[in-house]
Order: structure tokens, then sequence, then C-alpha cells
């Protein structure tokens, strides 16, 4: 139920800015956490076909492995979506990576899978409230008229995890194990952890809670450092806006921007954890080399930062929902070659160009459009629990994966990913909005619109 009206001032003060060395400063220290968040949920398509080739584990058991990482991502984004957006993004960022460094430290002394999988289900929780709080909080600061490219380059640093991986993968696994992929993850993200005591609160966040001292201070930082780098813009009218309440995702004027949500989070997890995290074994299985099959994966993972780097571009020039649907176009049709290829060359091509419309619409799904669905005093909430369905997909779709491919090979698995893939055209096309250019207080108005006669009647 939407409850009393408050004063919009934070946002229409932050959108006026020109970008100044604390955005940057912003940017760095959540594009690096995020880095790690990429780098150890890659892990799994690295070293899980190690494990299968040295009998440490099994097929199934390796998709237990997947499915109890997400589910544990699935617990992580629901639980850091409601503590966010009561104690704060800055609280809730801090308490994941603790989580998941410290996880992933234990996970490389496992004794057997089993323990293996329950370490990884650990670091699932961390990794699914990093995902929510990383994103979430860059939409809160970066100015409306270059959100979008702020947005997908925190999606470059998460991904830049992928070929980092490959690389490391490639050079340390041959020689010294897969024990001490964990352990350059559990280290980077306690690093990080250290040097994430200088971020600060979202200030539309301790708006919305009534921290407006706090809010101000923040904001006059912002101001101060903008100030050094270039004019300030004047500052729009903020509108008067009604507060939403978590239900209000589940009525008109939100409910398709909640489907939408869903649809896209679930296909774009069905790709990354049906089939990208599975490329390496699939090459394994296929009678390839380990080391070549790490070559391929480190191949045809340079087009995952290709890729959000095009939707960085692209967010801000063509739209949110041109490029959605141009890059789920593009997939679909080399999804559908990629079976057919069998070249030494030309299948680490085809991968490659397959990876780049996968990894644009991984920048505007995760970093872009969904965190901009939602208002700001649920965004957190909203985001974590579409983001828990999303990730149900990582826990559904393995071993379905796994009797595909047993059964038809990776025509089979990419047959399923091109079906989802045309779902999401239909729903983005049909209930999609396209937030390009406009302010978070703008896209909120017509939740506002539709909440305040539920308020003006709830205080009758």
């Amino acid at each position: 139920m939407a409850t009393a009206l408050r004063a919009v001032n934070a946002g229409p003060r932050l959108d006026r800015l020109p970008t100044s060395p604390l955005h940057r400063r912003v940017a760095w220290l959540v594009g690096i956490g995020m880095f790690f968040d990429g780098f150890d949920i890659y892990v799994a398509a690295t070293v899980l076909g190690v494990l299968l080739k040295s009998g440490f584990s099994t097929l199934p058991l390796n998709a237990w492995f997947v499915s109890l990482t997400f589910l544990g991502t699935m617990v992580g984004s629901i639980v850091t979506g409601f503590l966010g957006d009561r104690y704060g993004r800055r609280f809730t960022y801090q308490s994941n990576l603790v989580i998941f460094g410290l996880a992933s430290l234990a996970a490389a002394f496992s004794p057997n899978m089993i323990w293996l999988i329950v370490f990884r289900f650990i670091m699932g929780i961390g990794l699914g409230a990093e995902n929510v709080v990383g994103y979430s909080t860059i939409t809160e600061f970066a100015p409306a008229r270059t959100r979008g490219r702020w947005l997908a380059f925190i999606s470059t640093a998460v991904v830049c995890g992928l070929p980092a991986t490959a690389l490391l993968a490639t050079l340390i696994i041959p020689h010294f194990g897969w024990r001490p992929m964990f352990v350059i993850g559990g280290i980077g993200a306690l690093v990080v952890w250290y040097l994430r005591k200088q971020l600060p609160e979202s200030p539309r966040w301790l708006e919305s809670v009534g921290r407006n001292a706090e809010a101000e201070a923040i904001v006059e930082d912002f101001e101060r450092s903008a100030a050094t780098v270039g004019a300030l813009g004047p500052v729009v009218p903020g509108a008067v806006v009604a507060k939403v309440s978590f239900g209000d995702l589940f009525r008109q004027p939100l409910l398709p921007r909640t489907i939408t949500a869903l649809v896209m989070l679930f296909t774009i997890n069905a790709w990354i954890y049906g089939f990208v995290t599975w490329i390496t074994q699939f090459f394994v299985k296929e009678g390839l080399s380990v080391a070549t099959s790490f070559s391929y994966t480190l191949l045809i993972s340079l087009g995952a930062p290709i890729g959000t780097l095009v939707g960085a571009f692209t967010a801000d020039t063509w739209g949110r929902k041109p490029t959605i649907i141009t890059a789920s176009i593009l997939t679909i049709v080399f999804a559908a070659i990629y079976p057919f290829v069998h070249d030494p060359i030309l299948l680490p091509l085809v991968g490659f160009l397959l990876w780049i419309p996968i990894y644009v619409l991984v920048a505007l799904t995760f970093g872009v459009y969904v965190p901009e669905l939602f208002p700001t005093e649920v965004r957190l909430r909203a985001s974590g629990s579409v983001n828990m369905v999303g990730r149900a997909a990582a826990v559904i779709v393995p071993p379905i994966v796994v009797t595909l491919y047993t059964h038809n090979g990776v025509a089979g698995v990419l047959a399923l990913m091109i079906a989802l893939t045309l779902v999401q055209i239909v729903v983005v096309v049909t209930m999609g909005i396209e937030p390009r250019g406009k302010r978070l207080e703008e896209l909120e108005q017509p939740a506002a619109a539709a909440a305040t006669p539920r308020a003006a009647a709830a205080s009758t």
C-alpha cells in the first residue's frame, strides 16, 4: 500500500552533474567488486571440465554444483533486496563480499566434491547479493543522459571476469590444479571489501527513508567534485511522488515491467548457466583435450567484453528496447548456425560471434534495463525478487541441459535457448518501456500516479 508523499531533491541535483572524479571513484569501487563477482561466477566454466576429467567429479555432480551455486544466488538476491531497502546499499554491499570471499577460500580446500558443492552454495549467496546491489547503486548515482553507458560499463567489468578466468585457468590449472582459482577469487573479494569502505551511500535511498541530512551532505560532495571539471547544469524541478510498496510491483502500471524483468532474467540466466558455463565441458565431452578446450573457451570468451561495450554505446544512442531486440535476433541467428560448425578455425569464430550479442543482452538485462524499471523505494527488493526468480533458470536448466546434450548434443541445448529468446522478444516488444534519457524520478511517475489514490483512500 502506498504511504505518505515526499519531495524529490537528490535525483534532480545528481542528474545535472557532469562526470566527476567522485563519480569515477564510485564506479571503480563498484566495478572492481563486480569483476570478482564475474570471476567467481565463471570459475565454473573452467574448473568443472577439469573436475570431470580428473575423476574428482561426475557430470551429475557438476550439474548439482551449478544448480546449488545458483540456488545460493537466489537466496542472496532476495535477502539482499530486503536488507538493501531497509539498511542501505553500502551495508549489504560490504556484507556480501565477506560471504563469498571467505567461502571461496574454504572451497579451495574442499576434500571432495560434496564439500565443494556446499561451499559453492555459500559463495552463491554472496554472488547473488553483489549482482543486485552493484547495478542498483550505479543506477542511483549516474546522470540520466549517460546512465545506460555507465551501467553497461559495469557489466563489462563483470564479464571481463570470463576471459580473465579462462586465461588464468590456461596458465594455472595444467600446472597447479583447480584449487588456486578459488584462492584468487577469495583473496580478491576480501581486498575489495577493504577498499569499499570508501563507498558513499546512495543519496536517493537516504532521502527515500527520511535521512535527508546525510543525503544532502553526499550530494554536496558530488556537486563540489563536479564543479572542478565543468559547469553544473540547472536543477530540473523535482515532482512530488508517492512512495510505492512492494505489492505495487504486482499491480498496474508496474506489473508489465515486473513480467518483462522476469522473462529477460530467466532467459539470460538460461543462456549463461545452460550454455556459456558448459562450453568447456562440451568441448571435453566431444573429445578435445583440456588444453584445446581452454584455448577455444578463451578465444570465444573475448566476445563477452566486446558485447558489453557494444551495449554501453547503444543503450544511450539506439535505446534499450531496440538494442535488446536486435541482440536477441542476432543471438538466435548465430545459435542456429553454431551446432553445424566443426572446422577448428570456424568453430571458435562462430562461438565468438555468438558471444557478442549474448553479452549485449547480459549488459542490458542485468546492468541497465532491470534496475531502471523500479522505483527507488523498492528498487532492491524488486531487483532481488526478479533476480531470484530469474536465477531459477540456473537451478532448473542444468539438469535439462544434461538430458538434452545426452540425447541431442549441442543442437538440442541451443534449441531450448532459441525458444526462450523468441519469448523474450515478444515480451519486450509488447510490455517493455523505453528509459533512454529519462530521469529515474520520471520513470517512477506512472507508479506514483497509481499509488496516490490508494494513499488517499488509506488515509480516509
